[in-house]
């Protein structure tokens, strides 16, 4: 099972709060979507891409429960595919990063499941990132490409 987890940091003119996404494929299938507006003002992209991570994971870990009590999947970690080194590099390491001290707390539950391996993190490009879709505007390219590898058909 694959996670892809996207935000789009102060797209919101308004408010300045960022959409955070996540898309889940297993195999080629599509098996769980969301996109929502943060419930806080992001500070950095860093912030913002970490907080999607998070809520990433949490519906990665309860996906995983899921399938399990199906006996689909075996007790593997969730990659998630991140798009930001920033907010990985933070959810690796623990140690406090100065320049982050703001992160509310109860994102950093995504630390605790990488270091016990519940939850791997894995670097993907940008323009790889399936989430694309759910959080910001796309050319109609772009669109029809992230369109078609969700498997999604177009009426």
């Amino acid at each position: 099972m694959l996670g892809y987890p996207d935000s789009d940091w102060r797209r919101d003119k308004d408010d300045r709060k960022s959409t955070a996404a996540y898309v889940f494929m297993y195999g080629a299938a599509l098996i769980s979507w969301s996109s929502k507006k943060e419930d806080l003002v992001a500070l950095s992209t860093c912030e913002a891409e970490y907080i999607a991570a998070s809520l990433g994971a949490c519906q990665g870990l309860w996906l995983r429960k899921m399938l399990k009590e199906m006996k689909i999947q075996k007790n593997e970690p969730i990659c998630l595919l991140i798009d930001n080194n920033s907010a990985i590099s933070l959810a690796k390491n623990p140690v406090d990063h100065g320049n982050n001290k703001h992160i509310d707390t109860r994102y950093h539950f995504i630390r605790d499941k990488v270091d016990k391996g519940k939850i791997k993190l894995i670097s993907c490009k940008s323009e790889d990132n399936l989430a694309d879709l759910l959080t910001k505007p796309l050319k109609k390219a772009k669109f029809e490409e992230l369109r078609s590898k969700l498997m999604i058909k177009a009426d």
